[in-house]
């Protein structure tokens, strides 16, 4: 008993700034609430786990403005000069839903206040280098449409662009590059993207072999999820066991493979007791393409995103251990703000 007592304890510790002001500060009453929902079976070997990944890969807000730092000092980003580069560069704020955007900006340029002792709202004196920043690059779809309508509608005729995230997936970031390059060639501008990042993760379906995201070597022998299987056009790629990732991020193929298949089994129930989920909030998490879902377990102190499993996130009848603001809500509280309200 006493080494769950201490496992609830440290996961708690690790996410206690977890959408901090919002949210009372996480306890480790809630994530023993959150673990009991799996059978008695498995909640020790999952804590065991979750309490090895989120060390790894949940991000505090001084873990990202640590990154920024980090950032705002390489030199192969800014030169011998990095006030001058950070005073001419242009800060992207063309985000189309949510607000990751919008707060990694106040983050940064606090950070550059305190580097420089200018902000950013001091910056933007050149015309040619702008920078994207986002919490994270998943399925890519988010930097690729936003990037594009820019190319199109307000890029220069020339320009670099530095797309800096703390956390990033090589399939997302192979897609929404393809699709920016193509929006580059019909703009007919001169305009180079470069990415930056904290953390690589493998997603893309070539390399399921050794991805960072959770991919399940078999199908578990469960009656809802075989038919939920059953139900799909496309067969799921499912990876092949021995290797838990290129990342390091879990202890072993042997406990990576345990929270494939107990949080594919609870993401399947999930979508039976929660009927209003849409078909893209896939078992493993949200996925427009058919698949089990994206299955990444990225979070950070702002939000968890929707890409990672049902059993992460999902409200009542489900017990969250993140529980999330959809982008539905933070347009509400904008909207309301700019009214001069509150919610």
């Amino acid at each position: 008993m006493s080494q769950r007592i201490d496992l609830l304890a440290s996961i708690a510790n690790t996410i206690q700034d977890y959408r901090n002001g919002s949210l009372p500060q996480p306890i480790p009453e809630h994530v023993d609430r959150w673990v009991q929902q799996f059978d008695a079976a498995v909640q020790l070997p999952i804590l065991q786990e979750i309490d090895h990944v989120l060390k790894k890969i949940y991000f505090s807000k001084e873990d990202v403005a640590k990154f920024l730092r980090g950032a705002m000092r390489t030199a192969k980003l800014t030169g011998d000069r990095p006030d001058r580069f950070w005073r001419s560069a242009n800060f992207l704020d063309i985000q189309g839903g949510g607000s990751s955007q919008t707060d990694m900006l106040a983050l940064f340029s606090e950070q550059l206040e305190d580097e420089h002792g200018f902000g950013i709202d001091d910056c933007g004196q050149g015309d040619e280098v702008f920078i994207y920043l986002d919490d994270g690059i998943f399925t890519g779809n988010r930097v690729r449409r936003d990037l594009e309508n820019w190319i199109r509608d307000h890029a220069p005729a020339q320009a670099k662009v530095h797309v800096i995230c703390i956390a990033l997936h090589s399939g997302g970031q192979y897609y929404a590059g393809g699709k920016i390059q193509d929006a580059i060639r019909a703009s007919r501008k001169s305009i180079g993207i470069t990415w930056w990042r904290a953390v690589e993760l493998e997603d893309r379906r070539a390399k399921s072999t050794t991805a960072d995201v959770l991919r399940p070597t078999v199908i578990p022998n469960d009656p809802a999820v075989q038919a939920y299987v059953a139900a799909m056009k496309y067969q799921p790629t499912l990876r092949t066991a021995g290797n838990p990732g290129t990342a390091n991020l879990y202890s072993s193929d042997a406990a990576k493979i345990l929270l494939e298949q107990e949080f594919l089994k609870a993401g399947v129930r999930i979508r039976q007791i929660c009927p209003n989920l849409g078909d893209t909030q896939r078992p493993l998490g949200h996925m427009t393409l058919e698949t089990l879902g994206f299955g990444s377990l990225i979070v950070t102190y702002r939000n968890c995103p929707n890409n990672a499993p049902l059993a992460f996130w999902v409200d009542a009848p489900w017990y969250p251990l993140f529980p999330r603001t959809t982008n539905t809500q933070t347009a509400v509280r904008r909207m309301f703000a700019d009214l001069g309200g509150d919610l």
